[in-house]
């Protein structure tokens, strides 16, 4: 092979991978294809054959090979040199109105000119260039150390790989899923039998955290970039910023405004407000920033939030729409819930067909009859809710819903027990509850068996082979590939799901059996005290009731639970198949948080919420759900609500999520 041979191809390549680079661009940022998809599928073969065959040549920013190949067995951590923190958020126009009053008080200004841009409704990411390259990114974790999720950017056909320029900076954007793009994810969800995404922004969230870039390369995930981090640009404003970064050949929102004064800020967050609907993505607001970079560096951070920006949030999007019908679902517990069937409307980036109306108290305190015209919304923009009537537009043909006496799957009598709002079904052997119960079994929280959602746990039911949770130990990749719309490999995934789900703890072989009351709380409470299941069905209900927050109500739950005579059985097959039923004993590593009191608010980057709380308990401190002067720690996250005002009212010790890792 000749040196002019390789010198050519090298031209060659150098050529392919700034013409896809740049129709990568016009397809992917600027939304104007320059090319058809099968010429630039071409271009890419292209470029492939000619790295394959002078290896030499091979570069880890080439377009072929944004997808790696090897999954992570975990994330590993980095650090953000400047921190990325939240903001503060503003819920109406007098607290818009108020942040302005006090950059201009800090900052000594009569006026103050703002940027404002769209609140993309995503999760924040941070992008690392080195000398033009792309080396790594990261989500915002706690504001101070985040994931790497290097390998699932790199995915993101508009992230360039190699920037037209040689600059090393760190950028900061948000990742989404648009309206469009969601719906068709969730339909290819459906038809494949998982669970779909609550919204776009948890599909992008699960999407960026897959171990594997090839997953991750499959959802439809899309890029605006909105900041700086750290870099050496001499830069003067906000809106000069994005434009930079425009210049760059990096994602940024077109919808992006200067505005002089609170007035104008206003203005532009009520056009914005009307013209939401008709975004291809979901926002929830706007974020209004001082656009003079100077006087942000004056204007500094609190502990949690810049002082020169705020986030004007939205209310939830409302709609308008009508009641087809209300029909009833049974719970594993056997409570029966109504449920309103709605004509299909959009709310929030997808089709909503049905809300919960929770009991016959609420339908009757809103006065719902079949036929009615409502308001719907999202309560915190995930769970459809009835919101009120439209009684003007009644026609006279509504009808009036009674819930039902007799239970719809199993026929028996159904009851209000006193002091509840539910109507129930006691019938122990009632399909629908016992159905509901195989669902919770294999729920993430408790025995977490991938695989097993409504329509498999209906379809074992249905078959014969699975009467209660203890059966599902006995199934066979054979028994389960005879099945409707169960490949072979799915059903030899299942079977294994189920075996790994053996060497779980106590604790969430008690959360999955579903005794009433207990949750994954108590759960680890009782698991922790009696440490075998054969301990805690032998313990008395003063026992149960002598461990700290096991209240009366929980301890006769318990007692009952273990008195049923159809729970012996259960427990023996479990016990045969080999489930664990002993707790581990866990080591405190530390009794630094003993008698110190934490509530949790806003969402954990690093951490469930429940596992926060465990991390407490195991070190002797206690987790508690509402804020009250016994508390000693606030652990704020994003979006802490109500309970930071709480807090700094009672001059409770408020913490970031940093803070409270550097304590464990």
């Amino acid at each position: 092979m000749g040196r002019s041979e390789l010198e050519k191809a090298r031209e060659k390549v150098l050529a392919l991978r700034r013409e896809i680079d740049e129709h990568n661009y016009y397809y992917h940022v600027l939304d104007q294809p320059s090319l058809d998809d099968r010429e630039f599928d071409r271009l890419m073969r292209e470029l492939e054959e000619l790295e394959e065959k002078y290896p030499g040549l091979q570069d880890p920013d080439s377009p072929t090979r944004r997808v790696g190949s090897k999954p992570l067995e975990t994330f590993q951590t980095l650090e953000h040199k400047i921190p990325m923190l939240g903001l503060d958020n503003a819920f109406n126009e007098e607290e818009l109105i108020d942040f302005d009053t006090r950059v201009r008080k800090l900052s000594g200004l009569e006026t103050v000119e703002y940027f404002c841009e769209l609140k993309i409704d995503g999760l924040a990411v941070s992008l690392q260039y080195e000398e033009g390259v792309f080396k790594r990114g990261s989500t915002r974790g706690d504001g101070y150390t985040g994931e790497d999720i290097t390998g699932n950017l790199r995915t993101i056909r508009q992230i360039p790989l190699r920037l037209p320029e040689p600059l090393t900076l760190e950028s900061r954007g948000e990742v989404y899923i648009t309206k469009k793009a969601f719906e068709e994810l969730n339909s290819r969800r459906e038809r494949e039998g998982l669970v779909n995404f609550a919204n776009p922004r948890n599909a992008a969230a699960g999407s960026l955290r897959q171990l594997d870039p090839r997953l991750a390369a499959k959802r439809p995930l899309k890029l605006f970039l909105y900041g700086l981090g750290e870099h050496s640009l001499e830069l003067k404003y906000q809106s000069e910023l994005l434009d930079y970064l425009q210049k760059l050949q990096l994602p940024v929102n077109p919808h992006r405004s200067t505005c002089l004064g609170p007035r104008e800020v206003l203005d532009y967050c009520r056009r914005w407000q009307d013209q939401r609907p008709g975004l291809p993505y979901e926002i929830d607001g706007v974020v209004v920033k001082v656009n003079d970079l100077g006087l942000q560096s004056e204007l500094g951070f609190t502990a949690r939030s810049p002082r020169w920006a705020i986030a004007y949030k939205y209310p939830p999007e409302e709609k308008i729409t009508r009641i087809l019908d209300i029909r009833v679902n049974i719970g594993r517990t056997g409570a029966i819930t109504p449920v309103a069937l709605l004509e299909p409307v959009t709310l929030s980036g997808s089709t909503v067909q049905r809300a919960s109306l929770h009991n016959e108290d609420l339908i009757a305190e809103k006065g719902i009859m079949i036929g009615d015209c409502v308001v719907v919304r999202k309560a915190g923009e995930i769970i459809p809710e009835v919101l009120k009537v439209i009684e003007e537009r009644r026609t006279g043909g509504e009808r009036e819903f009674a819930m039902p006496r007799h239970c719809p799957s199993c026929s028996s009598d159904t009851v209000r027990l006193s002091g509840e709002a539910a109507r129930r079904c006691l019938n122990p052997s009632c399909p629908a509850q016992l159905v509901e119960k195989l669902v919770h079994f294999a729920s993430r929280r408790a025995m977490d068996i991938e695989g097993i959602g409504p329509a498999v746990a209906e379809m074992v039911y249905n078959s014969g082979l699975v009467s209660d949770v203890g059966d599902l130990y006995y199934l066979t990749a054979e028994q389960l590939a005879e099945m409707p719309r169960m490949a072979e490999k799915s059903a030899d995934n299942l079977v294994s799901a189920i075996a790994a789900s053996k060497e779980n703890p106590l604790r969430r072989l008690l959360f999955g059996l579903g005794i009433r009351f207990v949750g994954e709380k108590a759960a680890r409470l009782l698991a922790g005290r009696f440490e075998t299941m054969d301990q805690l069905r032998e313990a008395k209900e003063e026992e149960l009731t002598a461990v700290d927050e096991i209240g009366p109500k929980i301890g006769e739950a318990v007692r009952q639970y273990f008195a049923t005579p159809e729970t012996g059985p259960v427990l023996d097959k479990l016990k045969r198949a080999g489930v664990n039923f002993t707790e581990p004993k866990v080591e405190t590593a530390s009794t630094d948080l003993e008698g110190k009191t934490f509530v949790f608010s806003g969402a954990l980057e690093n951490y469930t919420r429940d596992e926060a709380k465990a991390l407490v308990e195991e070190r002797g401190g206690r987790a508690g759900s509402s804020i009250s002067k016994k508390t000693d720690y606030l652990v704020a996250g994003d979006d802490p609500g109500s309970k930071l005002d709480k807090a700094r009212n009672l001059g409770v010790k408020i913490i970031n999520e940093s803070e409270f890792r550097e304590l464990l």
